[in-house]
């Protein structure tokens, strides 16, 4: 019985996220304001939502000390790359590798890629990066920056502890074959978003 409700709940998400709206948070159509509207943010963009919740996903396949380090790591360095594009510092091919961040973090679940602690840490911090330079060079103008940066955050922290939960279903039947096909499915979508 245990099994069948994670299959389900498993199919559910996996649905939920495929017919999630394909539009990019990278419109021009960002929505003003403060700690909500960062909140928000987050889980209007595909490249975004799927790049977080596979960063907890792949934290949970790596496990200890990985599990926390990845989710941790992300949003420090998302607020790193979102004040470099707040100051105008130029960093090219920022959309290309939010696009490549989905793309390689399902492949990394999907061929269960179990990298050394540092090497981990520093793909994803790099693509934290890249993220938040990506939401810092569209800051709304008339946002509170601080407010809607703590609503971003604590959005993604959100969007990784999916993550992690979903990568638990290691722990059952046939887990680590539902983990792959998830990841696969991410790194599909990550190449969809390269080549549109």
């Amino acid at each position: 019985m245990k099994t069948t409700t994670i299959r389900i709940n498993t199919i559910a998400l996996l649905l939920g996220l495929l017919l999630s709206a394909a539009a990019h948070a990278h419109s021009d159509q960002v929505s003003t304001g403060g700690f909500m509207a960062g909140y928000l943010h987050p889980l209007t963009g595909l490249d975004h939502l799927l790049a977080m919740i596979a960063v907890g996903i792949w934290g949970a396949t790596l496990g200890a000390p990985l599990i926390w380090a990845l989710p941790v790591a992300f949003p420090f360095m998302m607020v790193v790359g979102g004040v470099l594009a707040i100051f105008g510092v130029p960093l090219p091919f920022v959309e290309q590798g939010v696009a490549l961040s989905v793309l390689v973090l399902g492949a990394a679940i999907a061929m269960r890629w179990r990298t050394p602690l540092p090497a981990a840490v520093g793909i994803v911090a790099f693509f934290g990066l890249l993220h938040g330079y990506a939401h810092g060079s569209e800051l709304p103008g008339s946002a509170a920056p601080a407010a809607y940066a703590a609503g971003f955050v604590i959005s993604t922290g959100l969007l990784h502890l999916a993550g992690i939960a979903f990568g638990n279903v290691k722990k059952v039947l046939h887990g680590e074959k539902i983990l792959q096909a998830a990841g696969a499915i991410i790194a599909l979508v990550g190449a969809w978003l390269i080549v549109g």
